[in-house]
């Protein structure tokens, strides 16, 4: 493009900007927000209050030069439309494009439909803006294993910011989902399988994200509502108590105003379609009063309807408002009406939610947090700091037999030679989890260079351990086997199958740089310590894409059980989103680390951690298994303990048969000593709150932080809460020698359960139970009982969610 063009392509795009403003200063900012949305139904026609509850895509109106073409608009959405769906992930676009393309659209909308209805602008935001050139950050498994809230609102802050320039206004995040089955092809996009760390962390982004006002900030959606990832089938109790939790905390405790149903069904019922859950539960219950959308194309899924009527009507009337990605489905709801399988009032109550999100969201007001006039510059260095804050927090140690950190074995040593190996040592699908804007692009988009585009740059592990290495220090080098031998994806029955999946995903698996096994052993040969990146990506895990079993894919066990042979110590260093199964091998290894998908700072953050210059001190979000588990797999389910042997040497530790390490564990470069827990031996339920301190000693020579766990457990099997559940948590930072004071208050409301007897109930009663302080669930280092005194309370909902916790 010539400079001429140039300036002329800006002056027409600060013109559309100007000229928005201009209108938007014209909007009505009245206070009343309820007033507004009723004012606003009553002159809308029926074509334009059906158009609110459809979207499509925003690209669909602009030609190939990028220009707005109008007679689109006038063809496609004459009376406007209530959403664009992921407007930044379409096309590789640099952000002011997409701000000036968000700001013509809406400019279009305000100046030319009936009564000037702006559109919302979503987009997915798990690991950051999905757009190109955007900070990647950890993905959310890894970063529950931080145990950091503060981290995670700082990120999605960061995020909010970026997305609002941009024109964005709503987020498809976070998912929220407890997920119970390790196997869950999914699980990297959730915090994990409990509920009260996945409620925490859920509260946490959505604050960042909605910035406490979203008229500045971005609104969040919780999603799956409810039991996606393996508790859809729960009974009553665990459903409300465990897996409804984070969307009710982020509704009741953060302000969130937007819900997605899953794809799944509830009681036999498609979420989508469940009146239950979106009805009763959420609406009747919890009091949510926002907007509810489908999961792109949900509504198609419905089971046993014939006509798209028909499924337009069962998922409006059962309170989804709201269909993605097309409106493929209520494009029919006049049809819907006419038939008398829409009422009225349904359609307004869905039309009305749309609308009031709108002026929440300040779209009808002049608004200076929306299509900023100033260059948008993504992947700033403040925000590739928090990246590697999240990833060196995020990164688990698992097993540590004293070569760990490097720097300590490399003192042994003139020189340390270190033989890089494996898949997952110089790829950036080690670093990127699903949701990230290379994983969507490339396998949804096929966008075929994104892995060179360096946009942002994202650190390999390769990098990392060369770019930071200690003095006398040297890295070798070789990949060694590839992820996959043959395909191992396995497409759910029924899914979205098409040829050209199978086609990416047989090139990805198998592509890449040479991988010599016979080169790679020769040179552990050489070497005087093996670390081996190894583990899954997602081309072989995430929605849509599975493969059977969750052993290490491929030949990888074969080469890391090769490399062991050799004699030399191998430091299994594990990608991916879920715990892969590594049993018979973790044992033999002299240290395992479990990275996660640790963003674009993640090859930074792990070399980092192997050389010792952070102490790693995450703790893992879920139930690490030990064998093929198809079925729920968690701390707190009500299957027998046993003693696990691999957790013997730490003393009377418990942990289910299933699982390698439990949740909440994970080493450090120190050791820790807990002592002196004072709390009230007896409390009334009518009681608020319980106060509890005790001490936490760094007893070793490296500086860490300790991650304290608070649980609480009943005391007798007819008790009805559970035999052990999370209550609280504390980060301690420790110097070598300094012991610090954790004080918590517990609230009386969390000894507390749910009771459905013809009407639904948070109850707290009388009885003995035991507050139990540990550096895992199943390593328990301090406990005592608390007797809860006076009669039983009952109330419609908790008030306290979560314990307070300081550290002095």
């Amino acid at each position: 493009m010539n400079n001429g063009c140039k300036r002329t392509l800006i002056r027409f795009n600060l013109l559309a900007l100007l000229a928005l403003a201009a209108l938007l200063t014209g909007c009505n900012t009245a206070t009343d927000i309820e007033q507004q949305v009723n004012d606003l139904y009553d002159k809308m026609s029926q074509e334009e209050r059906i158009a609110q509850l459809k979207s499509m895509y925003m690209d669909d109106l602009f030609d190939v030069q990028g220009r707005l073409d109008t007679a689109k608009c006038r063809e496609l959405i004459p009376y406007g439309i209530g959403h664009f769906c992921q407007f930044c992930l379409q096309q590789p676009r640099d952000p002011n494009e997409l701000r000036d393309r968000a700001a013509a659209i809406q400019d279009w909308l305000m100046n030319n439909t009936p009564n000037g209805i702006p559109a919302l602008l979503h987009e997915e935001v798990l690991s950051g803006v999905n757009t190109l050139g955007a900070t990647i950050y950890p993905q959310q498994i890894g970063q529950a294993c931080s145990f950091n809230p503060e981290l995670a609102e700082l990120k999605t802050r960061q995020t909010s910011t970026d997305l609002r320039k941009m024109g964005g206004v709503l987020a498809l995040s976070p998912m929220v989902d407890v997920c119970r089955v390790p196997s869950f092809n999914r699980l990297e996009e959730s915090y994990g399988e409990d509920g009260y760390l996945s409620a925490v962390m859920g509260v946490a982004f959505v604050k960042g994200l909605q910035q406490g006002d979203l008229k500045e900030g971005v609104g969040a959606c919780s999603k799956h509502y409810l039991g996606y990832g393996g508790g859809g089938d729960a009974d009553e109790k665990e459903l409300m108590e465990e897996i409804l939790f984070p969307h009710e905390a982020m509704i009741r405790v953060a302000g969130s105003k937007a819900l997605m149903p899953g794809y799944h069904a509830v009681h036999g019922t498609n979420c989508v379609a469940n009146s239950e859950i979106l009805q009763d539960i959420l609406r009747d219950y919890v009091g949510f009063d926002g907007m509810v959308v489908s999961d792109y194309t949900a509504i198609d899924q419905i089971p046993g309807l014939e006509t798209t009527a028909q499924k337009a009507a069962a998922a409006i009337n059962a309170g989804n408002d709201v269909d993605f990605p097309h409106g493929a489905n209520y494009q029919y709801l006049q049809e819907a009406i006419d038939q008398g399988l829409v009422k009225p009032d349904v359609l307004e109550r869905a039309v009305k939610n749309v609308l009031r999100f709108k002026f929440r969201a300040g779209l009808f007001d002049k608004n200076p947090y929306l299509y900023s006039t100033e260059q948008i510059v993504l992947d700033t260095p403040e925000e590739r700091q928090t990246a590697y804050d999240i990833a060196t927090q995020s990164i688990v140690l698992l097993e540590n037999n004293g070569v760990l950190p490097l720097s300590t074995f490399n003192s042994q040593l003139s020189t340390l030679n270190v033989l890089l190996t494996g898949p997952n040592a110089n790829s950036i699908w080690a670093m990127c989890g699903d949701y990230s804007y290379p994983a969507m692009s490339y396998f949804w988009k096929r966008v075929e260079d994104v892995a060179d585009s360096d946009n942002p740059h994202i650190v390999k592990l390769l990098e990392g351990m060369t770019s930071r290495k200690l003095e006398d220090v040297n890295i070798l080098y070789s990949r060694g086997c590839d992820w996959t031998d043959t395909i191992e994806t396995d497409f759910k029955k029924g899914g979205d199958i098409r040829a050209w999946e199978y086609e990416i995903l047989h090139r990805k698996v198998e592509s890449g740089e040479k991988a010599d096994k016979q080169e790679a052993l020769t040179m552990a040969k050489q070497c005087d310590v093996i670390v081996a990146a190894v583990g899954e990506n997602v081309m072989l895990c995430g929605e849509n894409r599975d493969r059977q079993g969750l052993r290490l894919p491929g030949s990888q066990e074969q080469f890391v059980e090769e490399l062991i042979a050799t004699g030399k110590p191998v430091v299994l260093v594990v990608f991916g989103g879920r715990a892969q199964i590594i049993s018979g091998l973790a044992e033999r290894c002299a240290a395992v680390i479990q990275a996660w998908y640790p963003g674009e700072e993640g090859g930074n953050a792990v070399a980092d951690i192997l050389y010792g210059k952070v102490s790693p001190s995450a703790k893992l979000s879920v139930s690490y298994p030990n064998t093929e588990v198809y079925e729920p797999l968690c701390y707190n389910n009500p299957s027998p303990l046993a003693v696990h042997p691999s957790l013997k040497a730490a003393g009377p530790i418990l942990a289910t048969p299933n699982t390698q390490w439990p949740f909440g564990y994970g080493l450090s470069y120190t050791t820790f000593y807990y002592s002196n827990l004072q709390i009230a031996k007896e409390a009334s339920t009518s009681d608020e709150s319980i106060n509890l301190s005790f001490e936490v000693e760094n007893t070793g020579k490296v500086a860490a932080d300790e991650i304290a766990q608070i649980y609480i457990s009943s005391t007798k099997d007819d008790q009805p809460i559970r035999h052990i559940q999370l209550q609280g948590f504390a980060r301690v930072p420790l110097q070598p020698g300094e012991s610090k004071t954790v004080r918590v208050k517990l609230y009386v409301e969390q000894f507390g359960y749910y009771s459905n007897t013809g009407q639904r109930k948070w109850n707290i009663s009388p009885g003995t139970y035991t507050v139990k302080v540990g550096a895992s669930s199943a390593d328990i280092k301090l406990s005592e009982n608390v007797t809860l005194k006076g009669n039983p309370v009952s109330k419609p909902l908790r008030e306290f969610y979560f314990s307070e916790s300081t550290v002095e």
